[in-house]
């Protein structure tokens, strides 16, 4: 057994931090949610931003949009020219999505600054790729409502994840400690 534990220590020690790391950003941020139902923004801060960029986008792309707040659910709901096409949840603001990525980064650290800036800055990407992911989604289902299992079931995996899954990617070849050994 000991063998096994030398022999893998590092794939032991990646998930090991993984799981540490994610768990407790998990953590954390449900204790967030948790204390932000006492706030005036409807359901969260980070939701009610959230949508509100989205409807903003939306005007920019020449929708007449509004995010008003659900009165029967935890949402806000997503009204493009007058019809309503879709709920933006807790789920929908990216966040749970950065702290996976977030945890992979951590867990194949490299230098403790690129690790930082590269945290940042694919955090940032995340939270932009999923506003335009929402507006695309909006438009989608406000011209094509019957293609709406597609668009949210392969597009949304699509997007976030294939784009979470080439920044790490590109972080392990590039910038993780497992790469500067190998070179």
């Amino acid at each position: 057994m000991r063998e096994l534990f030398t022999k893998y220590k590092s794939v032991v020690r990646f998930i090991l931090t993984f799981l540490s790391v994610y768990i407790v950003l998990s953590l954390v941020y449900k204790f967030y949610l948790d204390f932000s139902e006492d706030s005036k923004y409807y359901p969260d801060y980070i939701t009610h931003i959230v949508a509100k960029q989205s409807e903003e986008l939306l005007n920019v792309f020449g929708y007449e949009s509004e995010a008003l707040p659900h009165p029967d659910e935890p949402t806000m709901k997503l009204i493009v020219n007058n019809k309503y096409v879709a709920r933006v949840i807790e789920g929908c603001n990216s966040v749970s999505v950065i702290i996976l990525f977030a945890s992979f980064i951590i867990a194949f650290a490299g230098r403790k600054r690129t690790t930082f800036i590269y945290i940042l800055a694919g955090s940032v990407l995340i939270y932009v790729v999923n506003l335009l992911r929402i507006v695309v989604l909006s438009i989608g289902l406000f011209h094509y409502p019957w293609r709406r299992e597609i668009l949210h079931t392969v597009i949304f995996p699509l997007i976030i994840y294939g784009m979470v899954f080439l920044l790490w990617m590109f972080w392990v070849n590039r910038f993780s400690n497992l790469n500067q050994k190998h070179e």
